[in-house]
């Protein structure tokens, strides 16, 4: 396997144009464990199984500078014997250059949808393999194998096993079940993420290479690796295991914070700090989801808000609170910040991954009710349900347009903030404007 990733470094090197280009294998942004082993077994089953023509290229889908904070990514590769000098990353190669040079074909793995960012990408995309919701539309130039498992590694596993079973070996056998029992949470059933398919490969992978390491043990030292934050600031916190969504006018970031809530929150300057971060990387809002194990190893969940911008903040909040599908059975937690809300989550079992739909849905319905209104010079967003602004108990400036996301270019005029607008004005301009849409319906 070291021998395949030092050659794709190599190739990619020589590359100058001429040769018929990558089969590149791409994870998600969080490129977690499960997103860097999905993308390097199947390139190199793919360098193995294909015709000879573009060459497989496992690429890690964050700057090689990040990689250091995904501190069980950095434990299972040193155990498998790999290098993390050997790994590609996004910073290290044009994606956009070999798009439209030709010479791109994509493969996504751990998800099924590129992100916004890369959306000049999509003509690209030849196959995809993932165990997220699907979101991707059928097209016959996309061969696509979703299915709701507990690791996108089952899946890479039971393709291997399927079409070129000789692939496997000690090393990729290690990566492959390290990944699924880090998952699957032990292969625990009362914790919700594993399914029969991936006790089946993880138990196939035993009986295959006897000499992998005990289940418990490999989880343990996974797992440790993976809560250890000692000595992060907070945007390396936010960094470690981050997932965006966006739509319209927002774009938020979804982290998973190894420590409690209570913990986080004490952090010094975190407010500072958060705001700093959501400037840094154009984010609207951040949502913090905690995962910690209480004294008999039972894991609670923790969840929390962030935005300086108090519309975008209740609402994603709100859409949090009244989901049912699945429900999060979310209570409030005390914040010593007016810009956070928190809550503990009772739904132990809805992980980012069950989380992200409803962040992803809420986004969806919002963009359609978005409406220009009128006269006013900016648009905003009216809800479904429009209550006068003295009618609604919330504070002044939550139905004022947001913020536009180049405020936070230097020398916006927005850089001091929206101007204040009472409820009295707001009032009486929407009566006004229900005034003239009625005389207007007179005429």
């Amino acid at each position: 396997m070291d021998i395949f990733l030092k050659s794709c470094r190599d190739v990619l090197k020589r590359n100058a144009g001429v040769s018929p280009g990558f089969r590149v294998v791409l994870g998600n942004e969080a490129c977690d464990v499960d997103s860097m082993v999905s993308a390097v077994a199947y390139a190199y089953f793919l360098s193995v199984t294909m015709v000879p023509g573009k060459t497989p290229l496992p690429v890690m889908n964050i700057p090689r500078r990040e990689f250091s904070l995904r501190t069980d990514n950095v434990f299972l590769l040193r155990e498998s014997g790999l290098s993390p000098d050997d790994l590609v990353f996004r910073d290290e190669v044009d994606l956009g250059a070999l798009h439209r040079a030709g010479q791109l074909d994509l493969t996504l793995v751990d998800c099924n949808m590129l992100p916004w960012s890369d959306r000049d990408l999509e003509a690209s995309v030849v196959e995809v393999i993932d165990h997220h919701r699907l979101e991707r539309k059928p097209s016959p130039s996309c061969a696509v194998t979703v299915e709701t498992v507990g690791s996108c590694a089952t899946l890479v596993t039971e393709c291997i096993v399927q079409k070129a079973p000789e692939v496997l070996h000690q090393q990729m056998a290690l990566l492959l079940y390290g990944t699924i029992v880090l998952d699957c949470v032990n292969m625990a059933p009362e914790a919700g993420k594993v399914t029969p398919k991936d006790s089946h490969y993880a138990a196939l992978l035993e009986k295959r290479f006897p000499d992998l390491p005990p289940r418990g043990a490999l989880f343990l030292s996974l797992q440790n690796a993976k809560f250890d934050v000692s000595g992060l600031t907070t945007e390396q916190m936010l960094l470690k295991d981050m997932k965006v969504a966006s739509g319209g006018d927002v774009k938020l970031a979804v982290s998973v914070i190894y420590m409690t809530l209570e913990a986080f929150l004490q952090r010094q300057n975190l407010q500072q700090e958060l705001c700093e971060f959501s400037n840094k990387h154009s984010y609207s809002l951040v949502v913090a989801m905690t995962i910690c194990y209480n004294d008999i190893k039972e894991p609670f969940r923790q969840l929390a808000v962030y935005s300086s911008n108090t519309l975008y903040r209740e609402q994603v909040s709100q859409a949090l609170e009244q989901a049912r599908s699945p429900s999060l059975s979310l209570s409030p937690m005390s914040s010593p910040y007016s810009d956070i809300k928190a809550y503990l989550q009772g739904n132990t079992l809805a992980s980012r991954k069950k989380v992200l739909p409803i962040i992803k849905d809420f986004l969806m319905d919002r963009e359609k009710r978005l409406v220009p209104c009128g006269d006013l010079e900016e648009s905003y967003e009216v809800p479904v349900q429009l209550a006068c602004a003295e009618d609604t108990g919330i504070e002044d400036d939550v139905q004022l347009p947001p913020t536009p996301m180049n405020s936070l270019v230097e020398g916006c005029p927005l850089d001091n903030g929206l101007p204040k607008i009472s409820a009295e004005a707001l009032t009486k301009k929407f009566r006004k404007m229900a005034s003239d849409e009625a005389n207007a319906g007179g005429h």
